[in-house]
């Protein structure tokens, strides 16, 4: 019993710390979207002014190679996060099993 609260202790502080690299990847990911943005809407602009059709611009801009690699940023930064979020996830799950079985050794199960 006392080993399961041990691990369950630890299972809280991993919860914690990982709550805080979710901060951290959500602010990453929100800062990688916005220089994305920023910086399409700049190319876009650039490229209506050399009267390039409107009906092109977008693909253009997209495939420029300073602005695929902010997309390219911009979608890891995501997928960090979404890691982190889903590790989050598990950790509750394990703890939900260890209180579990705690909870099975209290009542004598």
């Amino acid at each position: 019993m006392q080993q399961l609260i041990i691990e369950l202790q630890n299972l809280r502080k991993k919860l914690n710390e990982n709550l805080k690299e979710i901060e951290r990847k959500g602010y990453k990911k929100a800062k990688t979207e916005y220089n994305y943005k920023i910086a399409v809407s700049k190319e876009i602009r650039i490229e209506r002014e050399n009267k390039m059709p409107v009906t092109i611009i977008n693909d253009v801009v997209k495939g420029k190679k300073e602005i695929a690699q902010l997309r390219f940023y911009r979608d890891n930064a995501a997928s960090s996060y979404d890691v982190a979020y889903e590790k989050q996830r598990a950790i509750k799950l394990e703890i939900g099993i260890v209180e579990g079985q705690i909870n099975a050794i209290r009542k004598g199960e």
